[in-house]
């Protein structure tokens, strides 16, 4: 059976096509290749490489755990989570809420300039081949410079348009990030691609039980207890050489 366009646009349609479709598409959006610049960014890790606190695979590991435990599953997974929702609703008011709310949390330059530059890279991209017309409507708002488009906003916003459940869409975002970390710390620290691939394993456990507290979480729930975090984030914009933008 021939697909349509209209069938391939459909995240709602079964017949005649794979189901997998837009999981597959989910995975794409996720794989180092896709242009959003994640390989640029250590998030702070780099300063604590600096100071060898962040010197071999279990340090790697730790700091990747806190990461997930304390930074992103408590603050940016929420916001993405929400925007989700929000972008089911056609809440536009909601997002902009969410754009402030993600901005005004991020208290290191370097952090919330690296949430921008990875949101408007990826709703660029994403935008080349999607006709959602919220997507494309944020995109608008992003290149008018309306708002900086943060990237958990950008990824809820589409990943709604894919019609996916909510659980994998969570746990695919907090996987990237922590992927994307390590693979960082692979070729930075650096820790070798085997242990690497065994830190990200023994991660998946926790990016599970990060998923499940997500899920149960709101706005009224974020906090930030990774002070030192914040503080490494701010120290590496003023260090003399860095490999990574953040």
């Amino acid at each position: 059976m021939k697909l349509t366009k209209d069938d391939l646009k459909n995240p709602l349609n079964t017949k005649g096509i794979n189901t997998n479709f837009w999981f597959l598409h989910l995975i794409q959006i996720h794989d180092s290749a896709f242009p959003t610049g994640t390989f640029s960014h250590s998030f702070g890790m780099e300063t604590y490489m600096f100071d060898r606190t962040v010197d071999d695979k279990e340090s790697v590991f730790e700091f990747c755990e806190m990461y997930l435990r304390h930074s992103i599953g408590a603050t940016d997974a929420i916001i993405a989570k929400e925007a989700f929702y929000a972008a089911k609703d056609n809440d536009i008011d909601e997002l902009l809420k969410l754009e402030s709310i993600c901005k005004s949390i991020k208290l290191a330059t370097e952090a919330r300039k690296s949430s921008s530059m990875l949101g408007r890279q990826f709703i660029r991209t994403v935008s080349q081949i999607s006709e959602d017309k919220l997507v494309l409507k944020w995109q608008d708002k992003v290149k008018s410079k309306e708002i900086e488009g943060h990237y958990p906003l950008v990824y809820g916003i589409y990943a709604a348009s894919l019609g996916i459940d909510i659980e994998i869409v969570v746990a695919t975002y907090l996987y990237s990030a922590i992927s994307a970390l390590v693979q960082n710390a692979v070729r930075a620290v650096p820790i070798g691609q085997n242990a690497g691939v065994s830190n990200v394993y023994n991660l998946l456990p926790i990016i599970e039980e990060v998923t499940a507290e997500v899920l149960q979480k709101g706005l009224d729930d974020m906090n930030n207890n990774t002070i030192a975090l914040e503080v490494a984030q701010m120290k590496h914009e003023f260090a003399n050489a860095r490999l990574f933008m953040s």
